[in-house]
Parts: structure tokens; C-alpha cells; sequence
């Protein structure tokens, strides 16, 4: 769909399911002249598998593929696998599909091979008939830990297996101190006319990827762009907003855009938070109310527009 919009060249970055429902709306606009930057740290070894959850769940979604009802995973799915693990009594707590397992079999197999995570997805990305870029933030293996009342978690097992009940009490982004970011990953920031923090977890999405070293610092000079994840006091799908809560901070947007106050030059609030403007715009940033709430794919497309056209009166001040 290529609209004619005077921006050469956008970076955004994402994770979960409504950083790819973001993400798939500025791919139709914008198609090769995207970069998504994605969240690495749910990554994980299942069943002798390396499994990506955000990179298949932005990768589904701009190829048109995902789950309409959960956002992750394939539409039309079988899980015959699965239903022979469980019955064998193995792990069967991480829901695994048919088609996605013939995916994650053929990630781990280039992996063990010694292809780089970047050029898989690239391939990936390339068959799936997808447009835009995706990268992930680094080739090296980083992993989310939570730290809760009574222990720290792998971020899966807090996650998929425990369901997000126990109480958080900070993070741990295990390997990213020595990582780099992957190939293209500074050069597409500093190519970039625009930077958009898609309406993802800050905590947990968006946390990891600003922790390798060189991207938080390669975001202080651009125009950056978030949507808050927020809305309300509420998390449309995840567990921000419980995260906040248990954290000591009060759920909202203006504590996202807190959040993300070093770096952030706009911010967009949904409608049910323009109370909040005045109190994010003292922050320094500038200020877009609009509706957030990507039901439709022309929802998606409509906020993508919103953001981009945002952006670029930006530019003109």
C-alpha cells in the first residue's frame, strides 16, 4: 500500500502482540522503507527447540498469518504434537502448533549450523513474502529473567508457565551487557528519520532492547516517537500494568512516558487519557491524542498513518 509519505526511512521497536499489531500497520504504509527492531529476550530453549516468541509473533502478523483471537501463534492451526507430548507426559505448558514447530525446527537446525539469528530471520522474512525489515536486537543470546517475591524466573516460566501471578520485583537482561546489536541495527537507527516505540512492554519488550549496548545511546539524537501500551490504567494484553502496579509505580500512560523520558521526543496518549496531555507534555515531550486501540486491521493502518503524519508535522515545526 505505499502511501506518499515524505519520510524516507523509519525505524521502529517492538515486541508482543500489540508492538506487532503497530508494526504490521506502518509495514502496509511504508513496506521496504521500515526497519522493526524486535525483542530478543523472551527467547528460549523448549523441547531441545529455540523458540522467538516476538520475532514469530511480528514475522505471523505482517505476513498476515497470526492468530486473529490470540494474537500469537498461526491461524488455523493443528496441535498434534503437542497432544503426543502431553499424552507421553513431556512438557506440553508452552503451546506449540504444528506449522510453528516446523518453523522453530528449521530455526534451530541453521542455528546449530552456525547462521546468525539476524540472516534466519531475513530468510524467513524473504519466503513469508514480508516487506518490511525485521532484526532482531542481537545475535547473541540474551534472556529476561524476573525477579519475584520468592525467586528470580525465567521470563517464560513467569510467563506462559506461571501465568504472570507472582509478584515482580525487577528484571535481569541476562547477556546483555556483552552483546552487540545485531548487523543493521545502529545503522538503520541512524539512517532513520524517525523512531517509533511501538505500544509494546516497556518493562519486558522494549527494556531488553534498549539494554544493549549502543542503541539507548543511538536513540538520544533522533526524533522518537512512543504509543503508550497503556490505556486507562490498563495493559490492552499483558502484564504491564500489573507489572507497574507491583513495582511501585501507579499503571498509566504518563508513567510510561516517564519511562521513556531521556530519549523520548513525542509521545501518543489514547482518547481515555487526554487528561494526562498537560502532565506528559511537562516532560518535554510533545503530545498526540488519538485512538490507540488496534481492534481491525484498519485500526492498525489508521494508527500507523496517525504516527506517521504526527512525525512529520514534527519535522516541519
Amino acid at each position: 500500500m505505499n502511501e506518499e509519505f515524505h519520510f524516507s526511512r523509519i525505524t521502529a521497536l517492538a515486541g508482543g502482540v500489540g508492538g506487532a499489531k503497530l508494526a504490521s500497520g506502518l509495514s502496509q504504509l511504508l513496506g521496504e522503507r521500515l526497519t522493526i527492531i524486535v525483542n530478543t529476550g523472551d527467547d528460549f530453549e523448549h523441547l531441545g527447540l529455540r523458540i522467538s516468541p516476538d520475532i514469530d509473533t511480528v514475522c505471523y502478523t505482517l505476513a498476515g498469518l497470526s492468530n486473529p483471537e490470540t494474537g500469537w501463534g498461526r491461524a488455523n492451526e493443528t496441535w498434534n504434537a503437542l497432544k503426543t507430548i502431553s499424552a507421553l507426559g513431556g512438557l506440553d505448558w508452552f503451546q506449540l502448533g504444528d506449522q510453528d514447530i516446523g518453523l522453530h525446527l528449521e530455526r534451530s537446525y541453521r542455528l546449530n549450523q552456525g547462521q546468525p539469528l539476524s540472516k534466519i530471520t531475513q530468510d524467513f522474512c524473504q519466503a513469508l513474502k514480508i516487506q518490511s525489515n525485521v532484526i532482531p536486537m542481537s545475535d547473541q543470546e540474551i534472556s529476561t529473567w524476573v525477579f519475584t517475591e520468592n525467586e528470580e524466573l525465567p521470563f517464560q516460566e513467569y510467563f506462559v508457565h506461571q501465568q504472570c501471578q507472582p509478584n515482580v520485583k525487577g528484571f535481569r537482561f541476562e547477556g546483555a551487557d556483552d552483546a552487540k546489536p545485531a548487523p543493521g541495527v545502529l545503522e538503520d537507527i541512524a539512517e532513520a528519520e524517525m523512531i517509533v516505540i511501538c505500544p509494546s512492554n516497556p518493562w519486558v519488550s522494549i527494556g531488553p532492547i534498549l539494554a544493549i549496548p549502543g542503541i539507548f545511546d543511538a536513540l538520544m539524537d533522533k526524533q522518537v516517537i512512543a504509543v503508550s501500551p497503556i490505556i486507562g490504567g490498563k495493559a490492552i494484553k499483558g502484564p504491564a500494568a500489573k507489572m507497574y502496579s507491583e513495582l511501585g509505580f501507579t499503571p498509566s500512560a504518563l508513567a510510561v512516558a516517564r519511562q521513556y523520558t531521556d530519549f523520548l521526543s513525542a509521545f501518543i496518549l489514547d482518547q481515555i487519557d487526554q487528561k494526562m496531555e498537560k502532565e506528559v507534555q511537562k516532560l518535554g515531550m510533545q503530545t498526540y491524542i488519538t485512538d490507540t486501540i488496534m481492534k481491525t486491521n484498519r485500526d492498525r493502518i489508521r494508527l500507523a498513518k496517525e504516527v506517521i503524519e504526527f512525525g512529520e508535522r514534527l519535522i516541519k515545526r
